[in-house]
C-alpha cells in the first residue's frame, strides 16, 4: 500500500527559519528529513524535533550530490549562508548554495517526482527603487558589490528553479521572504534585531548604521512560518512575498529594542555598509487574496518575546 504520510525534505534545517519549519511540518502531520551542513545551522536548533517520530536528520552538504531514500512529496531548499555575517565569512559557499545547490536539490525533486519549493530572500530586490515591492518588481542589484555573494546566488536560483519548473514540468514554488525575527536567532548574526538586543542585554551602546532613516520590515518568525505553510498547501506557484508590510526605521526599532529589554544603552551611530538598502517593505497583495494570509503579531509583542528568549539562550 502506497504511503500516506507526506514526507518532505527540508535542506538548511538546522537554521533559524529551517528549524522552525521542521517543526511545523512535523506538527502537521508532516514527515521530515532533515538536511544541514552546520556550517551556519546548528543542532541545538533541532533539540526539540530530534527524537520525534517521523524526523530524520542528516549532515550533508547540497552543494555535493546526496541521497536520500524512501519517497518525497516536496524538497523545500532553505540551505544558504543568509545574515550579513555569515554571507561575507562564507561567500563563495553563499553562492554554491544558490547555484550547484539548487542545482542537487531540483535534481533530488525530480527523480523523487517531488515539488520543489525555494526560500528565495527580498534581497532580490536590491536598494529597491519601487516601494514598497511587488513580485513584479525587477530590483535593483549591485552584481559585483559586497552583499552579491547572497542576492545574485538568490537570483540566480529563483532562474534556474523557473527553467527547471518549466523544462520538466514539476512543481515549483517561489517565497521571497521579507526581514524576520524571533527565537533561534543567532546573537552575532549581524542583523539589526539580535545585534541590538544582543547591546541592550549587556548595556553596551546601542550601534545604528546612518542616521537611522533607512527601513526594515519586520515579521515574527511564527508569522512568517505559517505564511510558508499555506503557501506550500495552496495553488498558487510564485515568487510570493511573505513579509510584514510595516515598516519601522532602524532607529525606531533601537528605541524599541531598548524598552524591551530595559536597557539604559545609549544609542550611537556608525557609516552604513556599501550597498545598505534604503527601504524594505513587501507588497503583500497577492499573499492576502491567494493565500488569506496577514501577520498577526505586533513588533512590540514579537520583540518581548524574542528577548525573553534570548535572555535565557543566549550565553
Amino acid at each position: 500500500m502506497a504511503p500516506t504520510t507526506r514526507r518532505a525534505v527540508v535542506t538548511g534545517g538546522a537554521g533559524f527559519l529551517g528549524s522552525h519549519l521542521c517543526e511545523r511540518m512535523l506538527d502537521t502531520g508532516w514527515d521530515v528529513v532533515c538536511i544541514d551542513s552546520l556550517l551556519t545551522g546548528d543542532r541545538s536548533n533541532l533539540e526539540e524535533v530530534m527524537s520525534r517520530r517521523g524526523f530524520s536528520f542528516v549532515e550533508t552538504d547540497v552543494r555535493r550530490k546526496f541521497e536520500v531514500e524512501g519517497n518525497v512529496d516536496w524538497v523545500l531548499h532553505f540551505a544558504s549562508p543568509a545574515s550579513p555575517k555569515d554571507y561575507f565569512d562564507y561567500p563563495l559557499e553563499t553562492l554554491e548554495a544558490g547555484s550547484s545547490g539548487t542545482m542537487r536539490c531540483l535534481q533530488l525533486a525530480r527523480e523523487k517526482e517531488a515539488g520543489f519549493f525555494l526560500a528565495s530572500t527580498s534581497e532580490v530586490y536590491g536598494d529597491p527603487q519601487v516601494h514598497p515591492q511587488p513580485e513584479s518588481y525587477w530590483g535593483h542589484v549591485n552584481p559585483v558589490g559586497p552583499r552579491a555573494v547572497y542576492d545574485e546566488a538568490k537570483r540566480f536560483a529563483e532562474a534556474y528553479s523557473t527553467a527547471f519548473g518549466k523544462v520538466h514540468s514539476m512543481p515549483v514554488k517561489i517565497v521571497r521572504i521579507f526581514n524576520t525575527y524571533g527565537p533561534r536567532l543567532k546573537r552575532d548574526d549581524g542583523r539589526a534585531v539580535p545585534n541590538f538586543i544582543s547591546q541592550a542585554i549587556r548595556n553596551e551602546p546601542i550601534t545604528v548604521h546612518g542616521d537611522g532613516s533607512q527601513t526594515r520590515s519586520l515579521c515574527y518568525m511564527d508569522d512568517l512560518i505559517e505564511g510558508i505553510v499555506r503557501f506550500l498547501d495552496s495553488d498558487a506557484t510564485g515568487p510570493m512575498n511573505i513579509g510584514n508590510p510595516e515598516e519601522a526605521k532602524i532607529l525606531e526599532l533601537a528605541h524599541l529594542v531598548a524598552d524591551a529589554v530595559g536597557s539604559s544603552s545609549e544609542i550611537v551611530f556608525t557609516d552604513r555598509p556599501v550597498d545598505d538598502p534604503e527601504n524594505r517593505c513587501p507588497d503583500i497583495s497577492r499573499a492576502r487574496a491567494e493565500l488569506d494570509w496577514y501577520p498577526a503579531v505586533p513588533l512590540s509583542e514579537g520583540l518581548d518575546r524574542t528577548v525573553r528568549w534570548a535572555r535565557k539562550n543566549w550565553r
